[in-house]
């Protein structure tokens, strides 16, 4: 099979690229600038999933179209925005899939994402479901909670305040509850989804095997980096909310009121998924330990 993918150049993308390609599958990917890959079943497009031409022409031949572009934090100055990276690249991709008359559709969503969501995050990545619901296409939804890997952003920023501070700090009481699962994982039920038409028009909420409390996450990643103690430092809810509200527009600040109702809300689910795809999920301290105990100093 052919595959048209945006959002491969990420960290959840080189994920799946790797899983598609060992399923012998061929991948065309958009990307900013074209490479040259010593795989011949590699081919980039240089394009930008914002510009719907761009999209229609990187697709073309192509047999399925997985959509992965998303961002966590919106940058409203240079243009990075979950209406134009989220609800608009969509569409963009969707038409895409209808103008080359391809039917088959995967779309990376999150844990989360409903109607009515309080997040800005959640409510856009609704937003871009809706369009798929819409679409006609031969669609399948992921919602996954927190990914990890070895190039992840959240999991390795928790490492770094461990292995360069021994201290974490905690927003509120840290009760609040997380499911990761592996982008390795993720990737593999998007490959699957390829061969098992009865996930078409289904979505799936993706979560771990393990389920933590933000602390019970810290003391975990700690554990693997082989600290027997760090310092948690727990930050009134209050008072990160004034603060947050104040500096969340300096690129430098580290979270965002978006964020923070996020993590609130937890990250969980109940793992119906596997029924689906017949595997079981790697556990989270066996999968971070295959990279983060390098980490340690």
């Amino acid at each position: 099979m052919k595959i048209f993918i945006s959002g491969a150049t990420g960290f959840v993308g080189g994920h799946l690229c790797k899983e598609l390609l060992q399923r012998g599958h061929e991948l065309r990917l958009l990307a900013h600038r074209a490479k040259t890959e010593p795989s011949d079943r590699i081919l980039y497009v240089q394009g930008d999933v914002t510009c719907r031409d761009d999209c229609i022409k990187g697709a073309a031949g192509c047999n399925a179209v997985i959509n992965l572009v998303g961002i966590i934090r919106e940058f409203p100055g240079n243009g990075t925005t979950f209406q134009k990276l989220h609800i608009e690249a969509t569409a963009n991709m969707i038409a895409a899939a209808r103008e080359n008359g391809i039917s088959r559709y995967l779309q990376m969503s999150a844990l989360g994402s409903r109607p009515g969501a309080a997040s800005n995050y959640h409510s856009s990545k609704y937003s871009a479901e809706e369009l798929l619901y819409a679409s006609g296409l031969y669609w399948t939804i992921f919602r996954p909670s927190l990914i990890f890997g070895p190039k992840d952003a959240f999991v390795n920023m928790l490492a770094g305040f461990i292995n360069k501070l021994s201290m974490v700090p905690i927003i509120g009481d840290g009760a609040y509850r997380l499911q990761p699962i592996s982008a390795d994982d993720v990737a593999r039920c998007f490959a699957l989804a390829l061969e098992k038409p009865e996930t078409i028009g289904k979505s799936y909420n993706l979560c771990g095997r393990d389920r933590f409390t933000y602390v019970e996450l810290v003391d975990t990643i700690a554990r693997v980096m082989g600290r027997a103690y760090i310092l948690k430092i727990k930050n009134p809810l209050f008072l990160m909310k004034i603060a947050t509200t104040l500096f969340e527009r300096l690129p430098f600040y580290p979270v965002t009121t978006d964020q923070i109702t996020m993590l609130l809300e937890e990250s969980i689910c109940d793992g119906t998924w596997q029924q689906t795809f017949g595997f079981e999920p790697v556990r989270f301290e066996e999968g971070v330990g295959t990279y983060l105990r390098q980490k340690k100093s």
